[in-house]
C-alpha cells in the first residue's frame, strides 16, 4: 500500500532525520516543508495520508498549520516539539492533535505512534458514518410514525393496523415504508 507523509520542521536536519526514518518504515511519498503556511499548501494541493508539524515554527506555528490543514482534510497529524507546556498541550487538544512526539525523536517511537494514529483516524470516520445512518433512520422513522398517525386519524384504526395498511400498501406497490409514508403526508 502507498502512503505518504508530509513532514514541517523548520530545522533542516530535524527534516533530514525524520525522512530517514519515514523511509525505513516504508512511506512512499514524503513532502516536506520548513513553515506552517508551506505546511497548508502543500497538504491541500497532494493530500497526504499523515501528516507531522514542527510546534514551534516562524510565522505559521505548527497548532495553527495543523487546524487549516484539519478544515479541508480529515487526517491525522502529528505535532512533534522539544518542550510541551500545559498551555499547548490543551491548544493542541482543542485542535484534534493525533499524538505528541518529542524530540529527539526516536526510530522506535515513530512507527507505533502512527499506526495508532490513522487507525484512530479510520476508527472516527467510520463512527461519524454510523452517525449519520442513525440520523438518517430517525429521520423516516418520523416520517413514518406520522404519516401512521393521519391514517389513525384518518380511518379510526388502531396504531397496530395503521401500520399494517402501510406495510399492504408498501408490499402492493412494490415501495418502501418511506415512500409509502411520504405519500400519505402529502
Amino acid at each position: 500500500m502507498s502512503r505518504s507523509i508530509l513532514i514541517c520542521d523548520d530545522e533542516p536536519l530535524i527534516r533530514m532525520n525524520l525522512k530517514s526514518m519515514l523511509t525505513d518504515l516504508g512511506f512512499d511519498e514524503i513532502l516536506e516543508c520548513g513553515d506552517g503556511a508551506k505546511a497548508v499548501e502543500l497538504a491541500l494541493a497532494s493530500f497526504p495520508d499523515l501528516a507531522i508539524l514542527d510546534v514551534a515554527m516562524p510565522g505559521m506555528d505548527g497548532i495553527s498549520a495543523a487546524i487549516e490543514i484539519k478544515k479541508k482534510l480529515k487526517i491525522p497529524i502529528m505535532l512533534l516539539t522539544s518542550a510541551c507546556d500545559s498551555a499547548t498541550v490543551k491548544r493542541a487538544s482543542a485542535s484534534g492533535i493525533a499524538a505528541f512526539l518529542t524530540k529527539p525523536l526516536r526510530q522506535q517511537d515513530l512507527l507505533p505512534a502512527i499506526e495508532i494514529a490513522l487507525q484512530h483516524v479510520e476508527e472516527v470516520e467510520e463512527l461519524k458514518e454510523k452517525i449519520y445512518d442513525l440520523r438518517e433512520l430517525i429521520e423516516n422513522r418520523k416520517i413514518i410514525e406520522k404519516a401512521k398517525g393521519v391514517l389513525m386519524e384518518k380511518n379510526h384504526v388502531s396504531e397496530g393496523d395503521a401500520y399494517r395498511l402501510m406495510q399492504k400498501e408498501a408490499m402492493d406497490k412494490r415501495r418502501s415504508l418511506l415512500q409509502i409514508a411520504v405519500g400519505i403526508l402529502k
